[in-house]
């Protein structure tokens, strides 16, 4: 039986947020990296101003925390909003150091 690739599934998920080393190895469409969670990392600025601007909740009815939510604080943002604002800030340094 052909199981679905570890990204996929519970097993390659980061109960803290985003993918395990696992689920960062299983997936096919390219090499993925570790998140980066602080400094003006170029892709730090550019994943969470698209986080920042996903659809869906934060929470869940109970209170818990959804996957979005997880992913953002993996990554060093407290919410939607504060993604914004530190890809926001991100960039403006970066553009500052060229």
């Amino acid at each position: 039986m052909n199981k679905s690739p570890a990204w996929t599934r519970k097993e390659g998920k980061n109960p803290k947020g985003g993918l395990n080393a696992k689920g960062r190895a299983s997936y096919k469409g390219g090499t993925l990296k570790a998140p980066v969670k602080s400094g003006d990392n170029p892709r730090r600025a550019s994943f969470l101003a698209r986080m920042g601007g996903m659809p869906g909740p934060e929470r869940k009815p109970n209170g818990e925390p959804t996957r979005l939510l997880l992913s953002l604080q993996a990554w060093g943002a407290s919410s939607k909003s504060d993604a914004k604002a530190k890809a926001a800030a991100i960039s403006k340094r970066n553009k500052g150091k060229k």
